[in-house]
């Protein structure tokens, strides 16, 4: 228990990645995570997709750069070799939810293994693309999906950051 509670104190967001993929055994643990995550009415509404193609990557990375405005041949996914596109059934009321503690459970479980990991946002914006779309096909999603954020993985390139103080109104406790 004690680790477990170290891992979820220490954990942080990595942004340089060695060029290595990582191993089957370790992506599966992390996805493994992700669908053991709560989900409203236990509906399980998320879907992950796995992208480990470097030329996938290169055009879902350029696509979320344009989304968020970033410089030209700035990389948004930081050179790491493996995307989780985590998308939701928008048929269901807590979509979003569900991904978000999808992907919670997926970056806890990646530093809990010695991986780095990193939520990349605007999932929603690339999924409304044609090359979101076309992505949902190719992994044989049909349906209405909507992006929920990017799980970025890889072994780390530098130690992982330190800890950043927390606020000192974080939470109040009412008795």
């Amino acid at each position: 228990m004690k680790e477990t509670l170290n891992d979820l104190k220490n954990r942080r967001s990595v942004k340089e990645y060695k060029k290595e993929q990582i191993k089957d055994e370790e992506l599966m643990e992390i996805l493994q995570a992700g669908m053991n995550a709560p989900s409203g009415g236990n509906r399980q509404s998320s879907v992950f997709i796995v992208v480990q193609d470097p030329e996938w990557i290169s055009r879902l990375c350029q696509l979320n750069a344009q989304i968020a405005g970033a410089p030209e041949g700035f990389d948004v996914f930081y050179g790491a070799p493996t995307v989780i596109v985590v998308a939701a059934d928008t048929s269901t009321p807590d979509a979003v939810k569900d991904g978000s503690l999808c992907i919670g459970n997926m970056l806890n479980a990646a530093y809990a293994l010695g991986l780095g990991g990193r939520w990349i946002n605007r999932a929603d914006k690339m999924l409304e693309d044609d090359l979101g779309k076309e992505l949902l096909e190719k992994a044989g999603y049909k349906g209405n999906y909507v992006g929920v954020g990017n799980v970025i993985l890889g072994y780390p390139a530098k130690d992982f950051p330190a800890p950043i103080p927390h606020k000192d109104d974080y939470y109040r406790i009412i008795r």
